[in-house]
């Protein structure tokens, strides 16, 4: 299904031209199970400092309540993480306390859930684990850089994988926000990093990337890479976009519960329709409704 850009068209000879791509249908895991396009993922944040909802979810039996929650609501995804990489203040923390908060809540939810898990981790221990305990999808903010073993872990279990652009670590990406041109770079990054993954075994159809909005990027950068989503998009994998609460959408719309709501809806549905296919949130019943409507606009304008 060819997807209009509703975000950036670009206009030549009085035409606008978008890149020719089609977004992915589907995802099919390793073990069967499909995610079809576009998709939410809900956000599940095992840690006390995460910048939105840290500390909420952090006893397991929260944490489980509200995943099978967010899957009632119509996450296609609900992604699991134990480290918090908020901009400011991150505190790294051990591989055992990373894997005591999210694999008892992994446990807990094999059996209860229906939809796949993803362990959102840098670290390929806590990676290996989760996955023997259910995970079916490894969400690596290093874009499986920041572990040796993270690259040969995704290939030989046929995981899918999420690779996201980030510069520097979770304490200190801030300070490496510089570019010429942020949406080609990211765009660079991404393909030049997919192709390693690929060349090391790992499934090119299990592939996912992401610009990794607010990682080693100011507000006008994540603006720029919303604006050049569909250059992104035409790479060919599937593409997630995880602009939920963060600073940039805050700093616009409003620090209020209900203007980031609003101000993170528009962002999700600019996404989709510029031809992301997965939405990576909080709130997972707005962002299902958005999803849908930004979904059959979509359509009716060029599918």
């Amino acid at each position: 299904m060819a997807t209009p850009n509703l975000i950036n068209p670009h206009l030549a000879g009085g035409m606008i031209e978008t890149p020719k791509f089609r977004r992915p249908r589907s995802l099919r895991l390793k073990d069967g199970r499909v995610i079809r396009f576009p998709a939410v993922m809900g956000i599940l944040n095992v840690t006390p400092d995460s910048f939105s909802d840290g500390g909420r979810y952090l006893e397991p039996e929260r944490a489980i309540e509200h995943a099978l929650a967010m899957e009632a609501a119509g996450a296609a995804i609900i992604d699991i993480g134990g480290e918090s990489t908020r901009p400011a203040g991150a505190a790294a923390v051990a591989v055992e306390v990373e894997m005591e908060r999210v694999l008892p809540v992994i446990e807990a939810l094999r059996g209860k859930l229906t939809v796949p898990l993803s362990v959102d981790t840098r670290r390929a221990v806590v990676a290996g684990a989760a996955l023997d305990e259910g995970a079916a999808i490894i969400n690596d903010i290093s874009g499986l850089r920041h572990d040796p073993a993270m690259m040969a872990l995704a290939a030989e279990t046929g995981c899918a994988v999420v690779l996201m652009h980030m510069r520097g670590g979770p304490t200190d990406h801030a300070g490496h926000a510089r570019y010429r041109d942020v949406v080609a770079e990211v765009s660079a990054f991404l393909a030049r990093q997919a192709t390693v993954a690929v060349a090391a075994g790992v499934v090119r159809s299990r592939i996912i990337v992401d610009p990794g909005l607010g990682f080693a990027k100011n507000a006008q950068h994540n603006l720029e890479l919303m604006g050049g989503l569909s250059r992104i998009c035409a790479l060919g994998y599937p593409v997630l976009v995880g602009a939920s609460r963060k600073r940039f959408v805050r700093a616009i719309a409003g620090d209020s519960e209900s203007e980031q709501l609003v101000g993170t809806a528009a962002a999700n549905a600019l996404a989709v329709g510029a031809g992301a296919s997965i939405v990576r949130v909080h709130d997972v019943g707005p962002a299902v409704a958005v999803v849908k409507m930004a979904l059959a606009i979509a359509k009716s304008g060029g599918g």
